[in-house]
């Protein structure tokens, strides 16, 4: 170790040698730093996994250009739609086919009395609505009063339950004052709002949601012709239909500006946000008084060097080697615990939480940044100090 890091700083390393001349103090400085990388890694991927369950009931359907109420920030809330709106869309040149979508929330108590909350779609089974295989086999079964199609993927329930559906045992429960009977199951993912998703034909959700009416769905989903140009459409789109209620956007848009909410008006986006600069916070706190115990420990031993004529830089190099050795040190334990417990959240709830190279790469230059500046701060006393006043 002395000798590779020799061959790299050009000269004795003396900052790795002031920290293993005291090993407690070693082993804690890794411990915090390695423990605001954890703080940090977790809510990042907590924030990565609201930004990714955001998207994938998007990526579920089948649709270029997502017509929506004017007042909707994210895909569940908004007011409902005039059902005259799809009819416009078709009308205008370049869509080739524009379809309604109804969505509520369902809650399903299971036997031991928990409750899961689902998000029903409502589709109408003679139109292609979503890109499911596993949904279009079971389109026909879903023209049946009270049949639906489950995610696979909802928070826990049962997997003995769910294989026994694709078995072709149909799973029956109560909801809303009905009784429905699930035939096929499908992937999505459940989120933070909910549990997983419920697929059932429009017919069955306005049974299931009575106050609701059927010329009023949520989101209108049109699809392009084969080679029309999606801005142009998109263009001819928002000139027809009116602005006062309606909003049409790409799905991509549509996906941005319900994560963008999400994570910036939600309290769940605000409450990770802030977790990542708390963890920040505190690795920065935590190297700053290693280093700043360490240069006071070996503050006669500096002032004898600067006697010497030993310029500052020196010195921050010293320290700044220091930080170096802290942050990289610190970072590896923090990135394997972290990733056990990605595996370990990501198991228990379902949600799409994993480590991504550009995460970690980003968290270790932040850690060292970090470190280089708690390195920075610590070196001011001496810096200010006469080497004649520190005997």
């Amino acid at each position: 170790m002395i000798e590779a890091l020799a061959r790299v700083l050009g000269r004795l390393p003396v900052g790795w040698l002031q920290l293993r001349h005291n090993p407690g103090r070693l082993a804690a400085a890794i411990a915090g730093v390695a423990f605001g990388n954890i703080l940090v890694l977790m809510q990042l991927g907590f924030l990565g996994a609201l930004v990714g369950s955001i998207r994938l009931p998007y990526d579920m359907m089948d649709a270029e250009i997502l017509v929506s109420a004017s007042d909707a920030n994210t895909l569940s809330d908004g007011s409902p739609l005039p059902r005259q709106r799809m009819y416009e869309a078709l009308a205008v040149p370049g869509v080739r086919s524009a379809v309604p979508l109804h969505l509520g929330k369902l809650d399903w108590r299971q036997p031991d009395g928990t409750i899961r909350t689902l998000t029903v779609l409502g589709i109408d089974p003679a139109a292609h609505t979503l890109r499911s295989p596993e949904v279009d086999a079971a389109l026909d079964r879903l023209t049946l009063a009270d049949t639906a199609v489950i995610d696979r993927r909802t928070r826990n329930v049962p997997a003995v339950m769910l294989a026994a559906i694709d078995r072709g045992q149909p799973l029956v429960f109560e909801a809303k004052g009905r009784t429905l009977t699930v035939v096929a199951t499908f992937t999505i993912g459940g989120g933070f709002s909910d549990d997983g998703f419920l697929v059932v034909s429009d017919q069955t959700f306005l049974k299931l949601f009575p106050q609701r009416a059927a010329g009023a769905p949520n989101h209108i989903l049109v699809v392009l012709e084969p080679g029309a140009d999606r801005r142009a459409t998109l263009a001819r789109l928002r000139a027809a239909l009116p602005a006062y209620d309606t909003n049409a956007r790409s799905k991509e848009e549509a996906i941005a500006k319900d994560q963008a909410f999400q994570t910036t008006q939600r309290p769940v986006g605000l409450v990770f946000g802030f977790g990542i600069v708390i963890g920040v916070l505190v690795g920065l706190v935590i190297v700053y008084q290693v280093l700043s115990s360490d240069v006071a420990d070996h503050l006669r031993e500096y002032a004898t060097f600067k006697a010497m004529g030993f310029p500052q830089r020196f010195f921050l190099s010293v320290v700044f080697e220091e930080a170096l050795i802290l942050a990289v040190l610190g970072f590896l334990p923090g990135l394997l615990i972290a990733l056990g417990l990605y595996a370990l959240v990501a198991a228990m709830t379902g949600l799409p939480l994993a480590m991504t190279g550009a995460r970690a790469v980003a968290v270790l230059l932040g850690t060292i940044v970090t470190c280089t500046l708690s390195g920075a701060i610590a070196t001011r006393r001496l810096a200010r100090a006469n080497p004649a006043d520190l005997f």
